[in-house]
């Protein structure tokens, strides 16, 4: 199958998501016949641009839904593989709550975020992950805010498989997309990406960026997490899918069951 289109690539020249897009076709290569069973779910961003280039059935959803339609996708048929794309703004902000629940759940689907921490697409905007002092269109006198920190929030939330790449890797964010793939659960990216237009965080990144081993506990893995340029697999645990939970629901207990197990 042809796994790139013939749709002419319009992002900025230097923009950290080429890093991204060269990594997943890596990846669908390495997956071979099995890349026919992708499933590519894209958000509104610069990064959605994606579901243009990928040679593989894909759907451009609106802001912040990429996490329910790649539930949706699982469930309708299990034998496909939905990764979902979006940005730190469609992710972090307006598809918070999605996010969260998706990890809650430990759904069956890969999501890989192109973290710029800044909406590039409308010109240089404070995200949740913008570092505090930022200047951009809506904080002239600089973001007030400490960022988010994706990876302790995923943590929290009860993702399976947390991890971090940097799209000036992509060796290493080729390795991390096929594990997450091959993970049965919630798979978590956050991809450390620079905006060349709105911040351009190139020399940065590729001064402190380094690679972690993998923690043997949750909690292990939230205090490699506060280093914001480890990158790696942080965590994975195995544990029941949202979509075995749905399907093959195990027997509820009874009011005097549950009370029994507290005593």
């Amino acid at each position: 199958m042809m796994l790139r289109t013939s749709q002419k690539i319009v992002w900025c020249p230097g923009c950290g998501n080429y890093g991204i897009l060269r990594a997943f076709v890596k990846t669908l290569e390495a997956l071979e016949d099995n890349a026919g069973r992708v499933v590519l779910v894209s958000g509104v961003g610069c990064h959605g641009k994606i579901a243009d280039y990928v040679g593989v059935s894909s759907f451009h959803t609106i802001h912040g839904r990429v996490p329910p339609v790649l539930t949706g996708i699982k469930l309708a048929d299990m034998s496909l593989i939905p990764v979902g794309f979006a940005g730190d703004g469609d992710a972090y902000n307006e598809g918070i709550a999605h996010l969260i629940h998706a990890a809650r759940k430990n759904t069956d689907v890969t999501m890989v975020v192109h973290n710029n921490s800044v909406y590039a697409l409308t010109t240089g905007q404070a995200t949740a992950t913008s570092p505090k002092g930022f200047r951009g269109r809506s904080t002239p006198e600089g973001n007030p805010e400490e960022p988010l920190n994706p990876l302790l929030l995923l943590l929290a939330a009860g993702a399976s498989f947390v991890a971090r790449g940097f799209a000036g890797n992509v060796a290493q964010l080729t390795e991390l997309m096929l594990q997450a793939i091959s993970h049965r659960g919630f798979s978590f990216i956050d991809v450390l990406q620079p905006c060349v237009a709105f911040n351009n965080t190139w020399e940065l990144l590729r001064k402190r960026v380094h690679e972690v081993k993998t923690a043997g506990s949750r909690e292990k893995a939230m205090e490699l997490a506060m280093d914001p340029f480890a990158t790696g697999v942080f965590y994975r645990e195995s544990r029941q899918v949202y979509e075995d939970a749905v399907t093959a629901p195990e027997p509820t207990s009874t009011v005097e069951q549950v009370l029994e197990s507290l005593r």
